[in-house]
Order: structure tokens, then sequence, then C-alpha cells
């Protein structure tokens, strides 16, 4: 999975995709989601991550990050490899 290389995504959560002017704010997971994403973690090693930083369980931690990519996926962020 790749994030799309026209995006602009800023530390603090901003996301601005200049190929279609739209611009997103990412909640402090989902910008660390995207940071995962951009050291190309694997789904496993990113849920390992957020679950040690945050007190979370395993299911819930994995349901929202399908449904985060889900996400990504439909406003075109990130690419399927």
């Amino acid at each position: 999975m790749n994030i799309n290389k026209n995006i602009a995504i800023s530390g603090n959560g901003f996301v601005f995709d200049p190929t279609t002017g739209e611009s997103f704010s990412l909640n402090s997971i989902g910008t660390e989601i995207l940071s995962y994403l951009k050291q190309d973690m694997s789904k496993e090693e990113i849920v390992l991550a957020i679950l040690e930083k945050y007190e979370i369980d395993n299911i819930t931690v994995e349901k929202n990050y399908v449904e985060f990519l889900a996400i990504l996926r439909e406003y075109k962020l990130i690419e399927n490899d």
C-alpha cells in the first residue's frame, strides 16, 4: 500500500491533496497511522504500535484501522500496491 505521492501531510494532522484541492484534518491516531504507512510498516506493526501507546483492545484497533484505510482509499489518499 502506498500513500498517494501528491498529498502533503503536516505533523499536526493536516492533509492536502493538490490534485483535487481537498484538505483533511486527522486526529492524532490518524496522523500516526499515516506516519507509519509512510515508513512502510505492516498492518501488524501498526496495530502493535497503537496497542503499546494507547489503552485500547486489539479488536477495536484492527476494526478502526480497516475503517480508516477504507476512508483513505475513498479519498484516493492511499493506493494498493
